[in-house]
């Protein structure tokens, strides 16, 4: 099975100014977070954000709110309770989901999605927790819970399907 433009939606978790600096490899998140958003924008797949508490963690950094089609703020870890299902795009069954914090909202947040029935797509190399373990143990649990562990460049790739893409050049630029 491969991802579909056409049939997908970019959901970033939580990449919020003052929770990033406490994210291991924080600014590599926030650029590759940036990267696929960017490549989004351009094969017209929406995209849509979460924060959580911004008043306490702030919003999301600048560069990728720019970016965003909408931002849900929440207030439980999963958005799901906070209506990010009925804000997703009709008609498009996959998310390809990014973000933070790994292990708690983008965890519980996919865990939900697949429950209602999305394929759901983690982009490993575009996201972070405070510790790498707890990270890595959520992708773990993710892919056992039936979630797809990709990297950005699988999704840049699947998602043109071919070297004769329009955004090609623009896409391999942006990732090399």
């Amino acid at each position: 099975m491969m991802m579909k433009a056409e049939q997908s939606t970019l959901l970033l978790i939580d990449v919020q100014e003052r929770l990033m600096p406490a994210i291991a490899h924080g600014q590599e998140v926030v650029d590759q977070c940036l990267t696929l958003a960017t490549i989004a924008g351009l094969l017209g797949v929406p995209i849509l954000a979460t924060e959580q508490l911004p008043e306490k963690l702030g919003h999301n950094v600048e560069d990728i709110r720019e970016l965003c089609d909408q931002v849900i703020t929440k207030d439980h870890f999963d958005a799901c309770p906070n209506g990010l299902i009925d804000k997703l795009p009709q008609g498009r069954k996959e998310i390809v989901i990014s973000g933070c914090e790994t292990h708690v909202c983008m965890l519980q947040t996919a865990l939900s999605l697949l429950d209602a029935g999305f394929t759901v797509w983690v982009v490993a190399d575009a996201t972070g927790s405070r510790n790498e373990f707890d990270r890595d143990v959520a992708l773990d649990r993710l892919a056992q819970s039936g979630a797809r562990i990709v990297t950005l460049e699988m999704v840049a790739f699947e998602w043109m399907r071919h070297c004769r893409h329009p955004h090609f050049r623009d896409i391999q630029k942006l990732i090399k």
